[in-house]
């Protein structure tokens, strides 16, 4: 009961039901059910069985109708997972394999920052469906090299200065890489034509073209 009359404008604790409102129970699961399937089309989740004691709810979530299995075969190694049709590779590197050295920018095929290799060739992952992808090559930043041994084009990047916020740079390194397996002039002019679907907004491209010849001629 709620009294609006002087002081006791406010709800009495003693007539509370026992049994929470429909109103109640969408607050406390709400925010569950929403962590799982924020942004629609990027659900996705690996076919990991469900932990004993797992929520129900959430184990419900995850295993979605529509959710349909492939294998992403990412930097040598299998994944067997459950994703929604609609998944980009983007999403499914970054928020189910967990491999967040690539970017999502714009997301819409604009920027470069989540460009990854697909049977040696670049592509925007964000343009590509995770589903069309079942077994075939997928290369990320993770897998081109290692702190104790970097891709020749790494260490130019590194070398040259060929950075500054960093946001873009797997982008960069990786289309940077798949150019010198592409036909390209020698010139810096050949470059930036073939770098020109990667952006740096801090503007380094000096120094990104820069690292890209040096890495051309170490490769």
């Amino acid at each position: 009961m709620i009294h609006f009359g002087g002081d006791a404008m406010r709800e009495d604790p003693l007539s509370r039901p026992s049994n929470p409102s429909r109103r109640t129970f969408l607050g406390r699961t709400g925010g569950t059910v929403a962590a799982i399937i924020a942004g629609g089309a990027s659900a996705s989740v690996e076919s990991t069985p469900a932990q004993e004691g797992f929520p129900s709810l959430l184990a419900e979530a995850l295993h979605a109708e529509g959710a349909v299995p492939v294998t992403l075969r990412i930097n040598g190694n299998d994944h067997q997972l459950r994703v929604d049709p609609r998944t980009t590779l983007l999403d499914c590197l970054r928020e189910t394999v967990h491999l967040t050295g690539t970017k999502k920018g714009c997301d819409h095929g604009q920027c470069g920052a989540c460009t990854v290799h697909v049977n040696g060739r670049r592509v925007n992952s964000c343009l590509s469906l995770a589903l069309v992808l079942d077994g075939q090559e997928i290369t990320t930043i993770e897998g081109l090299g290692t702190p104790d041994a970097l891709h020749p084009m790494q260490a130019a990047f590194l070398a040259c200065d060929g950075y500054q916020c960093g946001y873009c740079t797997s982008g960069q390194i990786m289309s940077a890489v798949a150019l010198t397996k592409e036909p390209c002039g020698p010139d810096d002019a050949a470059v930036k034509e073939l770098m020109s679907g990667n952006i740096c907004r801090c503007g380094a491209y000096v120094n990104i073209v820069a690292a890209i010849q040096q890495g051309r001629k170490n490769s």
